[in-house]
């Protein structure tokens, strides 16, 4: 045999451990390089430990093939180790299997700082992804409110046909829904305003254009016999007296509305009252040859009201009916008791210009456009009677029955103790209001 070759050969154990601790034991970075005989006791250990004491239980691995596990303790520290089976008899020590052994705390700390890598990564991911559905929800939540500031201020500058058009089921589509309603609901208001403007300076120009001019004939001595003047004088009279009317017509609506009107709920005696209102409307019902008839049963019961405000809403019912009911036709006024309260019933014929049923309670509407404000009144008694009628906890409608005729109905509530019975005072029983 070559000396040489005699010479590198590592026939001693001492020389092949002094070997493997020269070349291996610095390239392990902690971990340790073991060598295990075929009982599993170690024969070489790169840390130092007593071999031959500690025996290493070698299993096969289920994740890699022809690859052993183990878990052990060394010098008190314990180990996870991986062994492979080598050929018997390849070195000195008659070694079976070679093992790396890792710390278990070392594996933990690298496992964490690659968890913690990992978890830095995706947490960056995560914000990015977080900063990107912010500023969505951000836009998608500024830009419908900076449209409805927008719109808002356009309606507060007059721009009442200013919509925004936001639907949807979410609270921002529900609060363009309500903006659009309230808009629509100012826009109609103001027309209505616009509306109401309008008409009560049309019905004014027309008494106040008699006045001027028919005292302008008075004081320029234009109106030379006595029957002009008296004519004249009556004029004025009568148009003084219809701007009176319209103002406190006006003036009763507006404190309707506005709730400032005063009322003073008692029992009263709904039949008492129809009695003294139909006999006060009578004269004027003969002079149209209208026939006249109230039907009521004997026990209808009082209904809580105010005298005065019912004086003036059954006043007006029956006002409407003689007004508009054609010549020589029935007005039929009947009351009846049921589980709502009492209801009193105006029904009477309608001429060529039928009204209509849904807006005959708006102001100054007039089923005969032609016809004279003098003749046929302002057209704001049944637009007072209705609200009159709601302060007082009750409702007033119309509709038409089979025949065609028209009926008014007026609905109040019964009186709780029917103890007192209020009737209307005379004063008010003979200034009717138009």
């Amino acid at each position: 045999m070559n000396p040489g070759a005699a010479g590198c050969r590592l026939d001693q154990p001492v020389d092949f451990e002094d070997r493997l601790n020269s070349f291996v034991v610095p390239t392990l970075s902690g971990n340790r390089l073991l060598l295990l005989d075929a009982q599993g006791r170690i024969v070489y250990d790169s840390g130092g430990t007593d071999m031959f004491i500690t025996v290493v239980p070698i299993t096969p691995s289920k994740r890699v093939a022809n690859v052993g596990e183990a878990r052990t303790t060394l010098g008190g520290q314990p180990y996870i180790a991986a062994a492979v089976k080598i050929p018997p008899a390849r070195d000195p020590l008659a070694a079976t299997y070679v093992v790396l052994a890792q710390p278990q705390a070392l594996s933990a700390t690298a496992a964490a700082g690659d968890l913690a890598g990992r978890l830095l990564e995706a947490g960056g991911a995560a914000l990015v992804a977080a900063m990107l559905l912010v500023l969505l929800v951000s836009r998608s939540l500024t830009d419908p409110l900076t449209q409805l500031a927008g719109a808002a201020e356009d309606i507060a500058a007059g721009n009442y046909s200013r919509r925004v058009g936001i639907r949807g089921s979410d609270e921002i589509g529900m609060l363009g829904a309500a903006f659009d309603r309230m808009a629509e609901a100012v826009e109609r208001a103001r027309k209505t305003q616009r509306d109401f403007l309008a008409n009560v300076s049309h019905e004014l120009k027309t008494p106040l254009t008699s006045l001027i001019g028919f005292s302008q004939a008075l004081v320029d001595g234009s109106l030379w016999s006595e029957s002009e003047r008296s004519r004249a004088a009556t004029i004025i009279h009568e148009e003084s007296e219809r701007v009176l009317r319209m103002a406190q017509e006006l003036l009763d609506l507006a404190r309707v509305e506005g709730g400032s009107i005063s009322l003073h709920i008692t029992a009263v005696d709904l039949a008492g009252q129809l009695d003294q209102e139909l006999e006060v409307i009578r004269p004027r019902a003969e002079k149209r040859r209208l026939e006249l008839s109230l039907a009521e049963p004997l026990n209808i019961p009082p209904v809580a009201a105010d005298p005065e405000r019912l004086h003036q809403v059954i006043d007006n019912l029956l006002d409407n009916a003689v007004k508009y009911a054609p010549e020589e036709t029935a007005i039929k006024i009947s009351a009846l008791s049921n589980i709502s309260g009492v209801e009193v019933i105006v029904a009477n014929a309608t001429g060529a210009h039928k009204p209509d049923a849904e807006r005959m309670f708006e102001r100054f509407y007039r089923a005969d456009p032609s016809r004279s404000a003098a003749a046929a009144g302002v057209g704001l008694g049944l637009s007072i009677s209705r609200e009159l009628t709601v302060a007082m906890k009750g409702r007033l409608w119309a509709d038409f029955d089979g025949s065609g005729d028209l009926r008014l109905h007026l609905l109040l509530p019964a009186a709780a103790k029917p103890t007192t019975t209020a009737q209307p005072s005379p004063a008010s029983a003979v200034v009717p209001s138009r």
